[in-house]
């Protein structure tokens, strides 16, 4: 257990409300409270609640419900108190700075969350799951933030550090005692074997983390295709807003226009780009060049083709560079068909209408099925993964592949250990077990005051 000063924030929303919480933690709490508050906050029993004043030179500022929680039983692992004050601006922060002329410190960005990582209560992966559940801007990422807390991704990195820890002892033991006869052989194919299947088990983890850029970022869409087929009318019926200017004239999009949609708990983040032509205004080619760079950056491609106009060159180069992550819109399907529906083989079609209000439903539903979003939505096992904790299972795969290639090169079996410790270590980063100052200032720096 480590041991720290005495913090106090405000746990809730500063504002007008029903009521607001100060959050006290540290060896000193139970006693810094007891001296503004008229009852005897010592002799109370763990996890119990006491109703009475906060009071300053003895006259009462709020009538308060106090809460006592006593470490190691408590979040942060320390003596913590709450004080249930009426939500007020003025007596919330009143009752604060009274704490504070007590002896506490003013606690800093996510001091309460680093505290409990610190003392054991919880996992570093397992506090940016709290971060995850505060910020969160869908149910979906609310509830995988919640199996966060859990713990279902400590389990799975916990199973993977024993795996290596095995395949270690079983190396060492050889290495050191080769005299015994009753010790089982360990062979490269052998530690092979077992490497393959710890990465596999990676490689299952990091799948999951394309659900959990989905469920996090959302799929980056970009609507694409030559002038005046109709990009803008389809953005703005999606939305059910008028976003984009749309005109009969060729070029009217010159720069990119975004809006946001919500597909069964996942945000369909929409781009419409500049219409696809050679052009001497130098405005609309930098819109142009823009729209081909958002080609490799996006998710989906929306690629619209105009239902009176026949298939160029130009579509179906990118048609075909760009298939796998591609849904062709047929657009403007009200006027008379001049496009050659057999050059389309083989790709996902929807057919539109911005003036009659057809196939939009179409076009939704072949992208929740493009990304599987239903799967995501019911799928309980998956494991959410940020950034930080995909680049680590990242990083130990591509080691775990280096590890195979350099034993079947024949490297000497006692110096496989090194980068089996190495694998272990960059495992460990993800739950916190092993960590730096820099890391943890970095994280715990996005938290809110009062958590």
């Amino acid at each position: 257990m480590f041991e720290f000063d005495t913090i106090a924030a405000i746990a809730t929303p500063i504002g007008n409300g029903g009521i607001a919480i100060i959050r006290v933690s540290g060896d000193d709490a139970i006693n810094l409270v007891n001296r503004i508050f008229e009852h005897d906050l010592t002799k109370m029993k763990t996890h119990t609640i006491k109703l009475g004043y906060i009071t300053e030179d003895n006259q009462p500022i709020d009538e308060v419900l106090v809460s006592v929680m006593k470490g190691p039983n408590s979040f942060t692992g320390e003596d913590v108190v709450e004080i249930n004050c009426h939500g007020g601006v003025i007596i919330t922060n009143k009752i604060l700075d009274l704490c504070l002329k007590s002896g506490a410190r003013l606690a800093e960005p996510g001091e309460f969350t680093k505290r409990a990582f610190l003392n054991g209560r919880i996992k570093l992966n397992e506090a940016e799951a709290i971060s995850d559940l505060i910020h969160a801007t869908n149910e979906t990422i609310a509830k995988h933030a919640i199996s966060g807390l859990k713990g279902k991704l400590t389990k799975e990195i916990n199973n993977l550090r024993e795996n290596i820890i095995e395949i270690l002892a079983d190396i060492e033991v050889n290495i050191d005692y080769p005299e015994y006869n009753d010790l089982p052989n360990i062979t490269k194919d052998k530690i092979i074997k077992r490497l393959n299947s710890l990465q596999i088990k990676i490689e299952n983890l990091l799948q999951n983390s394309k659900s959990s850029n989905i469920i996090e970022n959302g799929i980056k869409t970009i609507l694409i295709g030559k002038p005046n087929v109709g990009k803008s009318s389809i953005l703005n019926t999606l939305l059910n807003e008028e976003k984009a200017i749309v005109t009969d004239i060729p070029g009217t999009t010159r720069d990119t226009v975004e809006g946001k949609i919500m597909l069964e708990g996942i945000h369909l983040n929409l781009i419409d780009t500049a219409g696809l032509r050679d052009t001497d205004n130098l405005v609309e080619e930098l819109g142009v060049k823009k729209s081909k760079a958002l080609l490799k950056e996006s998710d989906l491609i929306l690629y619209v083709l105009n239902n009176n106009e026949k298939i160029t060159k130009e579509d179906l180069d990118i048609l075909k560079e760009y298939q796998d992550k591609l849904i062709v819109i047929i657009n403007k399907t009200d006027l008379e068909k001049n496009l050659d529906l057999n050059l389309l083989k083989g790709h996902s079609i929807v057919e539109t209408s911005t003036i009659n209000n057809t196939g939009f439903e179409v076009l939704k539903k072949q992208i929740i099925e493009l990304f599987n979003i239903e799967k995501i939505n019911q799928n309980d096992n998956i494991i959410y993964l940020n950034k930080r904790q995909h680049e680590a299972l990242d990083k130990a795969n591509n080691l775990i592949k280096e590890l195979i290639n350099n034993i079947k090169e024949d490297t000497p079996i006692d110096l496989l250990p090194i980068d089996l410790k190495e694998i272990w270590e960059i495992l460990s980063t993800i739950t916190g077990d092993v960590y730096d100052e820099t890391l943890l200032d970095n994280l715990f720096s996005r938290f809110c005051l009062g958590k």
